[in-house]
């Protein structure tokens, strides 16, 4: 039998964190969830996703036994602007019994419906700037500190539960553009030229975190998140951000990129228009870590940062402003990232995932050495009356 108890207290919430560090022990793809920043991403004062979520954890025992967890997750937000009336479930991992998974799923469903929830589709988490998307392809292949890992099985269990596709991401392996790998990237700078004198473009340079945090005040951060709202809003899913959300990401992650890696693209006018980001992957230091800051973790995760990067280069973010799409713009950010990542010595880069039939993102790769090499899904089901 198997027996579910609610998360709630930090003792419950840490194992409900680390019971995904347990259950790939060993794996050489896994990456563990980050301890600290999972913690405070179920925080209701520090996560402004709360202010439009609801949420509850819950994990799976049997004898005694944890064999699961799950989140089940209401965003208000993104229910309204798509029309709908879904629970999400995210951070579900559970061992191969197929009573665990219909367990745990039975629990979200049935918190959805008790708030008037119709369909229960996942993994998603608050927002798109959480992990999404269940791994069905490329089990193989590196996880990152941003993406779902799991076991080949899930998929199995999801089916024989009754859940069907919603949509589907894929991510791509880029060969960084020298040592054979070039491609037609001369191509990308050729377009990047036109781009940039047809439309009046250039591109703005920053030295330090600081330096982008504090420009026209503390608002240019806001213009350049707001870039990304705009660029995404007709995504599936997409939850907008807001100002206390894009300051929450900005003071987080700004501080470890390495401004070479960071691009913003800007008209006439000095407005941002397109965005692009990557940082050297830490998918080894948190493995090496334990998924965890203290006692020593830390120490991995700044040799990652500081001392020693990865040869592989995570693209966290790419963006850019409806009007300005299919105009050449993301030419602009490779003309300079690419460059830089050479530079650094980054041997491939690993984009981040990108919706299957959004042809505007996957048309941008046409012209790079790359290969398709993760897929992942979110899946959906109606919830039984």
């Amino acid at each position: 039998m198997i027996t579910i108890r609610k998360v709630e207290s930090r003792k419950a919430l840490k194992e409900f964190i680390s019971f995904n560090q347990r259950l790939y022990r060993g794996n050489a793809y896994a990456v563990p969830d980050f301890m600290e920043d999972t913690l405070d991403t179920f925080d209701r004062k520090k996560n402004a996703a709360f202010e439009f979520c609801e949420a509850d954890c819950f994990l799976a025992y049997r004898d005694g036994k944890l064999v699961g967890r799950v989140a089940a997750i209401i965003n208000h937000k993104a229910n309204k602007t798509w029309g709908c009336r879904n629970v999400r479930f995210g951070w579900i991992d559970f061992v191969d019994d197929p009573e665990v998974s219909k367990t745990l799923l039975d629990t979200v469903a049935q918190w959805g419906r008790d708030r008037g929830m119709d369909r229960i589709v996942g993994p998603l988490g608050f927002t798109d700037m959480d992990p999404e998307g269940m791994l069905i392809d490329g089990f193989d292949q590196l996880g990152t500190m941003s993406t779902i890992y799991n076991y080949p099985y899930y998929a199995t269990h999801m089916e024989a539960l009754g859940f069907e596709k919603e949509t589907d991401w894929v991510e791509r392996k880029i060969m960084v553009p020298h040592a054979g790998h070039e491609a037609d990237s001369q191509k990308y700078l050729r377009v990047a030229k036109m781009s940039r004198e047809r439309y009046n473009l250039h591109v703005r340079n920053f030295k330090s975190h600081k330096e982008i945090i504090n420009a026209d005040g503390g608002e240019y951060i806001q213009k350049v998140f707001g870039v990304v709202n705009k660029a995404y809003a007709q995504l599936y899913g997409y939850s907008e951000m807001n100002e206390r959300q894009i300051a929450q990401y900005a003071n987080t992650y700004l501080q470890f990129l390495d401004m070479r890696l960071l691009c913003v693209v800007e008209n006439e006018a000095n407005e941002p228009v397109a965005m692009g980001v990557g940082i050297g992957s830490l998918s080894r230091a948190l493995q090496k870590a334990h998924g965890r800051l203290w006692p020593f973790g830390w120490w991995h995760l700044l040799k990652a940062i500081y001392l020693k990067h990865a040869p592989v280069l995570d693209l966290l973010l790419v963006g850019v402003l409806p009007e300005y799409q299919n105009k050449g713009v993301n030419a602009i950010l490779f003309e300079k990232i690419m460059p830089a990542a050479t530079a650094m010595g980054f041997v491939w880069a690993e984009s981040h995932p990108q919706l299957e039939d959004n042809e505007k993102s996957q048309a941008q790769w046409s012209h790079l050495d790359c290969t398709i090499h993760k897929r992942r899904r979110c899946w959906g089901k109606k919830i039984d009356e």
